[in-house]
């Protein structure tokens, strides 16, 4: 049976709408900590793990959360929140990309519901998603325990295929059609979201998704 429902706009968030990515959230939070040598030590052990990010990213995207994530261990819930404000306007902010803004009006003009579907955490991202005027976002959220994070992440975590088991899921409860829907993201780890939909589009995308784009026919978006 046909689904006429309402269409909507699925994003990836880092690196499609705005050029930050997780890694410079952490380093954020790293640099806030209490105590000089607390800042030291941490930012250190941030930057020392790096290139263990980027090769564990590459490997495997459900990885690479289980692994970064732990670097949160031991952060006070408060603490996380309270910076999240400061978050937005220093960093996450002056990231939006200069296309950013219009992409997502004309998408509303046209009755599209907006929604994000990121990797990052909720409460680094709802202020931004705000701003832009996302109707809805789904994101990662930290496990938190007596007030400070254990390091993991509460399922499911929204990564590659999962992002598309949302999406449909979401689909069928709200009465999205996801034939006239479209999906943008920057990376081949949101190949699964950006099959599943009747306009998938490749936005900034890196070097593997824009192959895949050219090869299917795909709109390519620079917001940049």
């Amino acid at each position: 049976m046909k689904n006429n429902g309402q269409a909507a706009a699925f994003y990836d968030l880092e690196g499609t709408l705005v050029g930050t990515n997780l890694v410079h959230t952490l380093a954020f939070y790293s640099r806030r900590q209490q105590g000089f040598f607390t800042t030291i030590k941490k930012s250190v052990g941030t930057f020392a793990k790096l290139p263990l990010f980027g090769v564990t990213d590459l490997y495997s995207r459900n990885v690479f959360n289980e692994f970064f994530f732990q670097s949160y261990a031991g952060e006070s819930q408060d603490r996380l929140r309270y910076f999240s404000e400061e978050l937005f306007e220093e960093v996450l902010k002056p990231a939006i990309f200069d296309g950013t803004r219009e992409l997502i009006a004309q998408s509303k003009k046209i009755g599209q519901k907006q929604i994000v579907i990121t990797g990052a955490l909720d409460f680094t991202v709802d202020r931004l998603c705000e701003y832009l005027g996302i109707d809805e976002f789904v994101s990662n959220r930290l496990e938190f325990v007596n007030g400070y994070a254990t390091g993991r992440i509460l399922p499911p975590v929204m990564a590659s295929a999962t992002k598309a088991k949302w999406m449909r899921e979401y689909a069928e409860k709200n009465n999205i059609n996801l034939s006239e829907s479209y999906a943008y993201s920057d990376s081949i780890s949101d190949l699964p979201m950006l099959s599943i939909v009747g306009h998938p589009v490749a936005v900034n995308p890196d070097f593997r998704l824009r192959q895949t784009a050219t090869q299917h026919d795909w709109a390519i978006l620079d917001l940049k």
